[in-house]
Parts: C-alpha cells; sequence; structure tokens
C-alpha cells in the first residue's frame, strides 16, 4: 500500500500542478474583468484600453474552457501574455491616478489657511 502511495506521488504533485496553474489563470482573468467593471476603475480607463483587456480576457477564458487538459506550461504561458498586457494598462491608470490626486492635494495645501486654526489654551 506504501508503495503504491509512492508510485502516484509524484502523478499527484503534477496533477496538483496543473490544477494550481489553470485556477491561477482561471481567477486573474475573472479578476480583470471585475476590475475593469468596476465604475471606479472602469472611468478611469481609456475606451481602447478596457477594450483590450475585455478582449484579452475573454480569449483566455475562451482557451481555459477549450483546453481544460493543458500542460502546466500552457497555463503558465497563457497567464504570462495575459498579464504582459493588462498589467502595463492598469499601472498606466494607478500612476495616471496618482498623479491626479497629488495635484488635487497639493492645492488646498497651498492655499494657506482655509481650513480650521488650532489655538493654544492655557
Amino acid at each position: 500500500m506504501v508503495q503504491e502511495a509512492e508510485k502516484y506521488k509524484a502523478e499527484d504533485e503534477e496533477h496538483k500542478k496543473k490544477v494550481d496553474a489553470k485556477n491561477s489563470l482561471e481567477n486573474y482573468a475573472y479578476n480583470m474583468r471585475n476590475t475593469i467593471q468596476d465604475e471606479k476603475i472602469a472611468s478611469k480607463l481609456p475606451a481602447d484600453d478596457k477594450k483590450k483587456i475585455e478582449e484579452a480576457v475573454d480569449q483566455a477564458i475562451t482557451w481555459l474552457d477549450n483546453n481544460q487538459l493543458a500542460e502546466v506550461d500552457e497555463f503558465e504561458d497563457k497567464m504570462k501574455e495575459l498579464e504582459g498586457l493588462c498589467n502595463p494598462i492598469i499601472a498606466k491608470m494607478y500612476q495616471g491616478a496618482g498623479a491626479d490626486m497629488a495635484g488635487d492635494d497639493d492645492a488646498p495645501a497651498s492655499s494657506g489657511g482655509a481650513g480650521p486654526k488650532i489655538e493654544e489654551v492655557d
């Protein structure tokens, strides 16, 4: 019985890697889809970038549906391909949002004295 367990251990580990790779790709694709459908983010994304991500996510999901028995390498390659397209767009969006927010935060601080003042009381 122990010999059988050891015999199938490598197969089980390989199957686990395959399932983990498939789940990672699937989770990333659906999370990205939900991210771009979120109103806060969708309003900051240019329409063409949003469309690129939607198409890439749809292609990845379709590929997953058609390739349930793919190997770990194939799932990882598809994941890198999807990340390679989505990550720069999302990073650019956050950098743009950060610049906008920084600009907004600086304006009230430099106006000098619009807010409440603290006085020392004995």
